[in-house]
């Protein structure tokens, strides 16, 4: 009996002890798929970053950077961006797009108008798309359902280029009092350009007085015989529309008022910078800052078109006093006191 009971004890004990030590090996197993895990690496979400335009490229793409890093997103740590530029070659942008594509980039951030952001809605009905820089209404352009539901993976920022032309032409007036005749270059392959020459422009110059001049730049060599043209049968001021070829040649431009010593107003505030006299605009570094929220939003599990498209709200007034000085123009007190940034 005694011998029975030892024997059970010492069952017992074998029991224990092999139950300890497979809890023991469980136990090693855990710590070793956790600190496994632990060594692999988080995945680092990749933007590809899409421009249209070869004209301060560099300053944009720093821009988006920035932009990111306002909201945590630092390059080269937590964040990989596959930068692509067309360089004004429009040609390229499906190829650009489609590179982007198999990259599997986890969203593409488009800078540009329709020209650009249509080869890459094109080039994928998946991976979300994050526009800026867009001038025309981008449910008209048939990139999106609506601006409050998007659908489909387009979402991003409008610049609402078109409905300020109005205010452009209002500020040169109050400017320049004097002016009447406007010549207004814009490329007429840009649908945007020319609803905003034909239709929207019209109707502001009348209600101030002003007679707009359209005339058509459809290649470089157009600048050349608009020049002579204007040279002979000279306007108050200038007003370039907008369009990549408008763009690429802003300086070209600005140099012509100079040396007609006419006034000009822009689009664009690089062109003011560049040797135009005036700009408003949506404030460039705002559409950047808004257009990371959207990256942020998406990386963390957004879908784009349930992001509703946003238009600008803070914009900028830009005056160049040098270039005022040089064509002989004296810039109202009131009208300079209104100006955001001031080039003296």
């Amino acid at each position: 009996m005694i011998s029975g009971q030892k024997s059970a004890v010492n069952d017992r004990k074998k029991f224990m002890n092999r139950k300890i030590v497979c809890l023991a090996l469980c136990a090693l197993l855990f710590a070793l798929c956790g600190s496994t895990e632990a060594q692999q690496p988080k995945k680092v979400p990749r933007i590809g970053y899409l421009s249209g335009d070869a004209a301060n490229y560099s300053t944009r793409s720093e821009a988006i950077r920035q932009a990111l890093r306002e909201l945590g997103y630092i390059e080269g740590q937590n964040i990989a961006i596959e930068y692509r530029n067309a360089e004004g070659k429009f040609d390229r942008l499906p190829e650009l797009a489609a590179a982007l594509v198999r990259l599997k980039v986890d969203i593409i951030v488009v800078a540009g108008g329709v020209p650009v952001i249509r080869p890459v809605k094109e080039a994928t009905n998946t991976i979300p798309i994050v526009m800026l820089g867009v001038p025309a209404d981008p449910v008209e352009a048939g990139l999106v359902a609506s601006l409050a539901r998007p659908g489909g993976n387009v979402t991003g920022v409008t610049t609402l280029s078109r409905e300020l032309a109005a205010k452009r032409l209002e500020l040169l007036k109050e400017a320049v009092p004097n002016v009447v005749r406007v010549a207004v270059f814009y490329d007429p392959a840009i649908r945007a350009s020319v609803i905003e020459v034909k239709e929207v422009l019209p109707v502001a110059a009348r209600a101030l007085g002003l007679n707009v001049q359209p005339w058509e730049i459809r290649t470089v060599a157009g600048f050349d015989k608009a020049f002579a043209a204007l040279n002979k049968d000279r306007p108050d001021a200038l007003y370039p529309s907008g369009g990549a070829l408008l763009r690429a040649n802003q300086k070209r431009i600005a140099d012509f008022g100079l040396k007609s010593r006419l006034p000009s107003v822009y689009n664009r505030r690089e062109a003011v910078e560049a040797g135009g006299l005036m700009s408003y605009a949506a404030n460039d570094d705002d559409q950047y800052r808004r257009a990371a929220v959207y990256v942020d939003k998406i990386l963390k599990g957004a879908k784009p078109g349930d992001l509703p498209i946003e238009q600008p709200t803070k914009f900028d007034f830009v005056i160049n006093l040098k270039t005022a000085k040089q064509i002989g123009l004296t810039i109202p007190p009131n009208v300079l006191a209104r100006a955001d940034k001031v080039i003296r």
